[in-house]
């Protein structure tokens, strides 16, 4: 049995906040590392050309018309410039609890992505109500500590009538860096419970190097591991 588990729960509640105190920034210094490590490996920049198709993909458009003149977001975006594509949306803008740190440790090629760079935290995205018209996230929420709180938060910047792009990994066990382990279940119960929605796909999840790969086939159900992906399209509705 694991020290975790011989823990009563009142006494972790007491305690988690302090671990997060002590964890977060040792987990932050990984998540940066990780991205200056791939971006050696991918030759010294960043490539977000592939995020037009998956988020198209995932959104299920042929093409990015229906972002014209809104405000999107990313929710745990990234340095790559994940909405540089959409360059019809009136306002693109990508939230990170990293977003400070990439604008200094990769300056040259943040400056020029076109979007605005907003540090979140993980508790509050700092945004008006009702801001955002499409927010997507991709393979980020298993990395918040709160998915009940960020779940708010998602849906109190999103306008009435908005959209939720998203793509979800499901079944992952939990790292370091990422502690949520999400099953449809949690995302219907903290994320999608008052929503309507519009797409609901999942598909085993491919290998690193082709992810999505399987989805893009055509293919359905959970791997022989246990996991997959969850690709959602969901509306906020109109008051």
């Amino acid at each position: 049995m694991r020290i975790s588990q011989m823990v009563p729960e009142p006494i972790k509640a007491v305690l988690r906040p302090f671990v997060h105190l002590i964890t977060r920034p040792t987990k932050y210094k990984c998540e940066l590392r990780y991205w200056r490590e791939f971006r050696e490996s991918s030759g010294g920049r960043f490539d977000n050309s592939h995020y037009r198709q998956v988020m198209l993909s995932i959104a299920g458009e042929k093409n990015e018309e229906f972002v014209k003149g809104k405000v999107l977001a990313d929710f745990g975006c990234g340095p790559c410039g994940s909405l540089a594509w959409a360059k019809q949306a009136a306002l693109r803008i990508g939230l990170d609890v990293l977003a400070d740190q990439y604008a200094d440790a990769f300056k040259s090629e943040i400056l020029t992505h076109n979007m605005i760079y907003v540090t979140t935290t993980e508790e509050a995205i700092p945004l008006p109500n009702e801001i955002v018209d499409v927010m997507f996230t991709m393979n980020a929420i298993d990395h918040v500590d709160k998915l009940t709180s960020m779940s708010k938060e998602i849906w109190r910047v999103l306008k009435p009538g908005g959209d939720l792009i998203a793509s979800f990994n499901l079944g992952e066990p939990p790292s370091f860096t990422e502690p949520q382990v999400l099953s449809e279940a949690s995302l219907k119960q903290n994320l999608l419970q008052n929503m309507n929605v519009i797409s609901y796909r999942i598909a085993p999840r491919g290998p690193d190097i082709d992810r999505y790969g399987p989805m893009l086939r055509g293919a359905s159900g959970y791997g022989e591991n246990g996991m997959a992906i969850l690709w959602v399209r969901a509306m906020k509705p109109v008051h």
